[in-house]
């Protein structure tokens, strides 16, 4: 008998096994979509989640607090999915049926899509593998905590989601490409993403007589300015560094220079090495830039999330996965972002990917990630299922 990894070439292997599925998926998607919740508080999730596992014959773990991870098949691993289950403080403006009851969250980041993008390719591997044997073993990971750092990406490597696996795929929502493509991108997709705090203090005074001061508005003015060129020149410029301020305060009246101020911002960039470099330089050249000042410098550099850098073999088996369920046309070049990605922790021992999947619709409303009336168009919910169910089923034939 053989097993559906050798039969993957060109043929669409998903649709079949999901339409019996969709309107439950569906379902699914729009009940979490109406109970968002936030990081580590997915407890409603976590627990929809692992019944509705449980009840397919699965047995899922539960990582502590939030998410869980579940295998799939058997044999030796073949692949891991991710997909995260967390929501944003934001408040819904969509109006949509559905929308959430939970007063000021909301799943606009299409978290609610990814999440039943997952439970869907488990319940369809899961009945292909009882008709006939997949041949090894699918691990799909619901990740808490995306949204926050440090992440539930962390939560889930600490308890063992990663052992025995060989590679791992996820996909993400975006309202940029059309529906019906995916994006891919060989190499850093997205950004390292960092949090810088800032706290001056020194000797204030009246603004007449500056030169009895230590001038800290002028000094969080050179900081805001100088620290990030200072770093253009000392990390490779094709690294894309970005430093950006997104706060700065300090004191309370025009006449006079206070005695403490602050700023915080972050700091991005698309090269894992030059990320590391970065961070190493950064205390030094803020120390740098206010010491003529004479401000007391009190830095708090918080390492958010390393790029997501994807490899080449992963992506090529997302490609033909979706070239071969959705046609030949449907992968198209994803933009590099400058967003943070809690799924780059995954990859900095185990090779894999990151998706785009298109959730904008030809003529229509142009939503964005992370607004309040970010609507994804439903039916790509099963073209994520069937992308990633049928590039599973490729990372077991290379197993044989």
């Amino acid at each position: 008998m053989r097993n559906y990894s050798l039969e993957t070439e060109p043929t669409a292997l998903i649709n079949p096994w999901l339409e019996p599925r969709i309107a439950e998926m569906l379902a699914f998607r729009r009940d979490l979509h109406a109970h968002p919740e936030l990081s580590r508080q997915e407890f409603r999730t976590t627990d929809r989640l692992m019944a509705r596992l449980i009840a397919a014959g699965l047995a899922p773990r539960r990582v502590s607090g939030t998410g869980l991870f579940v295998d799939v098949g058997d044999g030796p691993i073949a692949t891991a999915l991710r997909g995260d289950i967390d929501a944003l403080p934001v408040m819904e403006e969509t109006g949509l049926s559905f929308a959430s009851r939970n007063h000021g969250v909301t799943h606009a980041c299409g978290h609610d899509i990814h999440t039943t993008t997952m439970l869907g390719i488990a319940l369809v591997l899961t009945d292909m593998h009882a008709q006939r044997p997949l041949g090894a073993t699918i691990r799909i990971i619901f990740q808490p905590a995306e949204e926050i750092m440090p992440g539930g990406s962390l939560d889930c490597i600490a308890q063992g989601a990663l052992e025995g696996v060989p590679r791992i795929m996820a996909l993400h929502c975006d309202p940029r490409i059309e529906l019906g493509h995916i994006g891919t991108r060989i190499g850093s997709i997205t950004s390292a993403s960092d949090t810088i705090k800032i706290e001056l203090s020194g000797r204030g005074g009246h603004t007449s007589r500056p030169h009895l001061t230590e001038d800290l508005v002028f000094a969080l003015a050179e900081i805001a300015i100088n620290v990030p060129a200072v770093l253009s020149r000392r990390v490779d410029v094709r690294s894309g560094v970005s430093v950006v301020w997104g706060q700065i305060g300090a004191g309370s009246a025009p006449n006079a220079i206070p005695g403490t101020g602050f700023m915080a911002g972050t700091m991005r960039c698309l090269d894992r090495e030059a990320w590391h470099a970065a961070g190493e330089l950064l205390d030094e050249v803020v120390q740098q830039v206010a010491a003529p000042y004479g401000v007391d410098v009190l830095l708090e550099h918080t390492r958010g999330v390393p790029p997501v850098v994807n490899s080449e073999h992963e992506t090529a088996l997302i490609e033909a996965a979706a070239r071969a369920e959705l046609g030949e046309n449907a992968v198209v070049l994803a933009p590099q972002s400058m967003g943070g990605e809690d799924f780059a922790w995954f990859l900095q021992d185990t090779p894999g990917a990151l998706m785009r999947l298109g959730t904008h619709v030809p003529g229509g409303e142009q939503y964005d990630l992370h607004r309040g009336d970010y609507i994804v168009d439903e039916r790509a919910l099963g073209l994520g299922i069937r992308v990633l169910g049928a590039a599973a089923l490729r990372a077991i034939r290379d197993l044989t």
